[in-house]
């Protein structure tokens, strides 16, 4: 089996996009240079197979041989419990963004087994590993929803990484809050409990944002942690505006 999907992998090698690949994913290590939609083609033909063969015997002899199994997981569909374990295992493999944030992308999360989940994610915030961090973080954006959003603050605020990696990821996910519930998200910025450096990126992103109100960006612009644009006294709060 293993055999055969190397020779599909090596059938697929495309060297311009492998050059691309490593400029934008540095930390990748043997990239061959195989497309994504041709990754998860052959994922979801594995997870309707002999997946438990394949994981088993799996290789991770190249970049995309070890994103190959994460897709095949996130693509299975058995009890949550062995999934998680799946899931668990497969992490300490993650050694750079793109395969974290592609497993994240790829794993389902059905609505009966959200608080299995969302406790299973607890583990990882306590770890100071950076991938096992981020790929935490990142299944975060699974949960901005009325229910998480507070413990969602609560959890970034408490993360002290030097790692750029789970720095971006918090200033991404306290953007990608911000879309869908900009009250709360002013109201974490302005207590400036993030680093300088994550804050900033994260104003950036909401600034940058076309999903995000001119008066919200104008708001969170005050929350700067060197200050910023000044608003007129008695400005009314942005999510009135809305």
């Amino acid at each position: 089996m293993q055999s055969e999907i190397k020779r599909q992998l090596y059938e697929l090698i495309d060297r311009d996009y492998q050059k691309f690949s490593q400029k934008l994913n540095p930390d990748g290590k043997n990239i061959l240079g195989i497309r994504l939609p041709n990754l998860r083609k052959i994922a979801k033909q594995i997870a309707k197979s002999d997946w438990e063969n394949y994981l088993r015997t799996a290789t991770d002899d190249s970049f995309e041989e070890i994103l190959l199994q994460g897709l095949v997981i996130g693509y299975i569909r058995i009890p949550i419990e062995g999934y998680l374990q799946l899931i668990k295992d497969f992490i300490p493999k993650i050694d750079n963004w793109a395969t974290c944030d592609t497993f994240c992308g790829t794993i389902k999360i059905s609505s009966k087994n959200s608080d299995i989940v969302w406790n299973f994610l607890q583990q990882f915030f306590r770890d100071d590993r950076p991938f096992f961090l981020r790929f935490a973080l990142v299944m975060l954006f699974k949960f901005i929803d009325k229910e998480h959003i507070a413990s969602i603050f609560t959890i970034i605020s408490k993360i002290h990484s030097d790692n750029r990696y789970v720095k971006l990821a918090i200033a991404w996910l306290t953007g990608e809050c911000c879309v869908y519930f900009s009250e709360q998200t002013i109201n974490f910025l302005e207590s400036k409990v993030l680093d300088p450096y994550v804050q900033n990126i994260a104003i950036r992103k909401i600034t940058e944002s076309f999903r995000i109100p001119f008066n919200v960006k104008i708001w969170i612009k005050q929350c700067k942690p060197a200050g910023g644009l000044r608003l007129p006294r008695g400005a009314p709060p942005p999510w009135l505006g809305r």
